[in-house]
């Protein structure tokens, strides 16, 4: 049996009304309906549960997740969290471009490679099963790849790991950096303006999906904009038609290379960013993927990762919750608390969100970049030890400190990637990621 992940009816809807509570809409109907059927309130963290539900079940979860994602959500939030670049009116400063573009852009493609998979193996692993596995194997604290030598039966029984990473993805049988979605889409970012520059739009963006991207590559949000795509619905509400992942962490993992392509310029980073992140999300979807495009902007025109950072919350609403994520992350990092304990406070603060959410992962990202501004396996081990989706924060922290320039990036962590990537995206398999840094390059249009 296919049970396919983040598309089975009597799944999606504990999902959908999940979203809807967050927003502050009244769902008890809709709760109180899809239980009557035999359906479960209690979402299924790995995105689908093993057996399929009858066939009443289902038309009746399909029902209560369309009308859960579409019923309004209160005024205030919409007030306080536009989500269209023209309505979301900002105008972040533009920062000069310093020297060494080109070696910032070679570190920040590098980077993001490695934070990735340093968090690729342990991806839907939370907290505690993370500290268990890098303990028992020598690991902690995390501040490279993982390793199963020495991996005791019961801890790996405990705490199984992603099955698709382990045998690409673990020290001492990586061979280049393996497909990872968080790759791919800084890839078509890159495609998508090399095609259409900054005249890009949503529809471009769906057109290039249609073309380019594998279903079984795409996850949550993405999944769900590609069915309503096919289903006949036009770019521009492709988010909006029963998709409960609106605000998860999708499009700010997409947001890097538009801020890459425009150093210094995070106001048409982040204007891009919007465009791309509207095929499939809202609200703090959309900011997640603005910020890190603005922040992504800054870091490669030469500032540190606590400056990035700020310049990201300049390319968002500031009364969002997206802004109020960032910025606890960015106190907690300023903070005297170690790391475990400005961990525990954004578990306390957002435990109960599912771990694909953005909100949690986006105070990660600044909490991990800025405290590990000066080292990057610190940085990226931080990000995964939060034991959200370890392998999206990895990649963009890493993303923001290899920014800093190849210097900054350990020998022992780039050597097995041997500077290639390996991808079923048509035409980029083993492309070496200096060849994806030149093109970015030349579209930045700014001494090297």
């Amino acid at each position: 049996m296919l049970r396919l992940t983040w598309t089975q009816p009597e799944d999606l809807a504990a999902h959908a009304l999940a979203a809807a509570r967050l927003d502050g809409v009244d769902v008890v109907d809709l709760e109180a309906e899809l239980v009557a059927a035999g359906g479960a309130l209690e979402a299924p963290a790995s995105g689908a549960t093993p057996e399929r539900g009858s066939d009443a079940l289902r038309a009746v979860a399909t029902r209560v997740t369309t009308q859960a994602c579409a019923r309004p959500r209160p005024q205030a939030l919409l007030d306080a969290e536009p989500d269209a670049w023209e309505a979301m009116a900002l105008v972040p400063t533009a920062l000069p471009v310093a020297p060494g573009l080109d070696d910032r852009l070679r570190g920040a493609w590098l980077g993001r490679a490695i934070g990735c998979l340093v968090g690729k193996p342990v991806e839907k692993i939370p907290r505690a099963g993370i500290r268990a596995i890098a303990e028992a194997t020598g690991r902690w604290p995390v501040r490279g790849y993982f390793t199963e030598a020495g991996l005791p039966d019961d801890v790996a029984a405990a705490w199984p790991w992603n099955r698709r990473s382990r045998p690409t993805s673990l020290d001492g049988v990586i061979d280049g950096m393996p497909e990872d979605d968080d790759l791919n889409f800084a890839v078509l970012a890159l495609v998508a303006q090399e095609r259409h520059g900054d005249a890009l739009t949503t529809d471009d963006i769906a057109r290039l999906w249609l073309e380019q991207l594998p279903a079984g590559r795409i996850f949550t949000a993405e999944r769900i904009a590609l069915r309503n795509l096919l289903a006949g619905e036009e770019p521009d509400v492709a988010a909006e038609v029963a998709n409960p992942f609106v605000d998860w962490i999708g499009a700010l993992i997409r947001a890097d290379a538009y801020g890459w392509a425009h150093p210094g310029d995070a106001a048409t980073a982040a204007r891009l960013a919007v465009a791309d992140a509207r095929l499939t999300h809202r609200r703090a979807g959309v900011h997640g993927a603005a910020c890190m495009a603005g922040a992504a902007a800054a870091a490669v025109a030469g500032a540190t990762p606590a400056e990035a950072i700020e310049v990201g919350l300049a390319c968002v609403p500031a009364r969002s919750r997206l802004a109020d994520a960032v910025r606890l992350g960015r106190d907690l990092a300023a903070s005297d608390l170690d790391d475990e304990a400005a961990i525990d406070v954004l578990h306390e603060r957002y435990g109960e969100l599912h771990w694909v959410h953005v909100l949690h992962n986006a105070a990660v990202i600044a909490l991990a970049a800025i405290r590990g501004a000066d080292d990057l396996g610190h940085a990226v081990g931080l990000a995964v030890a939060a034991g959200w989706d370890t392998d999206s924060v990895g990649a963009t922290v890493g993303g923001l400190v290899g920014a800093q320039g190849t210097a900054a990036i350990p020998a022992h962590l780039a050597e097995p990637i041997r500077g290639i990537y390996r991808t079923t995206l048509a035409g980029f398999d083993g492309i070496a990621f200096d060849e994806l840094a030149d093109r970015t390059l030349a579209l930045a249009q700014v001494p090297a």
